[in-house]
């Protein structure tokens, strides 16, 4: 059966999200129990959203008590296609589907502006949310902190879609880390290398000639950001333009950021600074395709990313401690160690971390564990990224007040 649409305008579609935010529901409500299937609904049909739809029925066919009962996209070619594929029922309006009383879990992957206030629709509906990574917009740092507080009030398990942290290479360095094995952490870096932008201006337009109306619901894409008349490009490749996305920092960085925070047992940053820019690629492009940054912590500890879309040539990832050294492959290897010598061996192909992330949440959605990249990661992770994009935009140092929760710029 499929649902009326609603054309939900900004501001109508703000105010409905706030309107729900008085009392925060119990996830438990409509959680699976366990031993019992999960049925899942998916918010956002893009390249994304469909991958994890598919990992999520394959899961099912191999086992796991999961299916895909329902769709929802503002872009009605996309809705129709997926929901077909996935025989499952579809909306145009996401509060439809958090409302729907069959769904115990949600999929967010929707472009990052969207990201929160899909997460608070559902967890207010009762349902655990497996969330695209960033968190948010890197300009929703008050939308990020509502956010948690309401994931945490509900006792709702969110997962965090940085699928790497399920890589048990990440849990083994963790432990290392935690056993001492190289003392004191004091410096780590890390990098992620590209070349090209065809994670950007690479995005497919599905219709040159679309238009905002009963099939494109424009209003409802633009959530909070500056209101700004139809642009087939800012909306098919939403990753070129500030207002909806970070670039490199939160588009590829947060994921290789997350795992080591989670491993170093990081806190929030004291500081941060970054440098960047727009060296290589132009044109329509506003996001920075070059972005350094570097974040002082509390711990005594200095973390380093770097990274570039304009040339491949990566660097390895070296944890540095006061009695020892721990390196690991390139970010795109898989890696298990040899020993405590530090060195470990790279090993390709061992696990699909896309469907493991996703079994994970799944497990915790039935016993109510946290998962690898929980809400209290995801606030750590977010905040670190919304201070180096903050520090980077305004040239200025970041620093964050852990007490106060507080970003200020100096």
């Amino acid at each position: 059966m499929k649902a009326n649409p609603h054309n939900t305008g900004r501001r109508q579609f703000l105010t409905a999200l706030g309107a729900t935010s008085a009392a925060p529901s119990t996830a438990s409500s409509q959680a699976a129990a366990p031993g019992k299937k999960i049925n899942v609904g998916l918010i956002g049909c893009g390249n994304r959203g469909s991958y994890l739809a598919s990992a999520a029925k394959e899961l099912g066919k191999q086992g796991e008590p999961v299916d895909v009962v329902a769709v929802c996209d503002i872009y009605q070619p996309r809705l129709e296609r997926l929901s077909t594929k996935l025989s499952a029922r579809y909306y145009k309006d996401s509060r439809e589907l958090v409302g729907d009383r069959e769904v115990n879990a949600v999929i967010v992957a929707t472009p990052d502006r969207l990201h929160a206030y899909h997460a608070l629709e559902a967890v207010r509906a009762g349902k655990d949310v497996y969330s695209e990574k960033p968190a948010t917009h890197w300009q929703q740092f008050a939308l990020l902190k509502e956010l948690v507080r309401e994931v945490r009030a509900a006792k709702a398990v969110y997962q965090m879609g940085t699928q790497r942290l399920s890589d048990p290479i990440w849990r083994q360095t963790e432990a290392m880390i935690r056993r001492g094995d190289i003392g004191k952490p004091m410096h780590a870096q890390m990098g992620y290398f590209r070349l090209g932008d065809s994670g950007e201006r690479g995005m497919p337009i599905d219709d040159p000639n679309a238009q905002p109306g009963p099939d494109l619901n424009w209003k409802a894409f633009l959530a909070d950001a500056p209101d700004r008349p139809f642009d087939v490009s800012r909306f098919f490749q939403w990753r070129m333009y500030l207002d909806y996305s970070g670039g490199p920092c939160t588009d590829n960085d947060v994921h290789f950021l997350a795992l080591i925070i989670k491993a170093l047992g990081a806190g929030f940053p004291r500081k941060a600074v970054a440098l960047g820019g727009r060296y290589v690629y132009s044109g329509a492009r506003e996001v920075p395709d070059t972005f350094d940054m570097v974040f002082e912590y509390p711990e005594g500890l200095n973390l380093t990313f770097l990274g570039t879309y304009g040339n491949d040539s990566g660097m390895e990832t070296i944890i540095r401690g006061s009695e020892g050294t721990w390196t690991l492959p390139k970010a795109e290897a898989t890696a298990e160690p040899l020993a405590r010598s530090g060195k470990p061996r790279r090993e390709f192909g061992r696990i699909d971390v896309n469907r493991e992330h996703l079994r994970d949440f799944l497990h915790c959605v039935q016993t109510r564990q946290q998962p690898q990249g929980s809400i209290e990661l995801a606030y750590r992770t977010q905040v670190a990224l919304i201070m180096a994009m903050r520090a980077f935009m305004e040239s200025k140092v970041a620093y964050f007040d852990p007490d106060k929760e507080e970003i200020r710029l100096l």
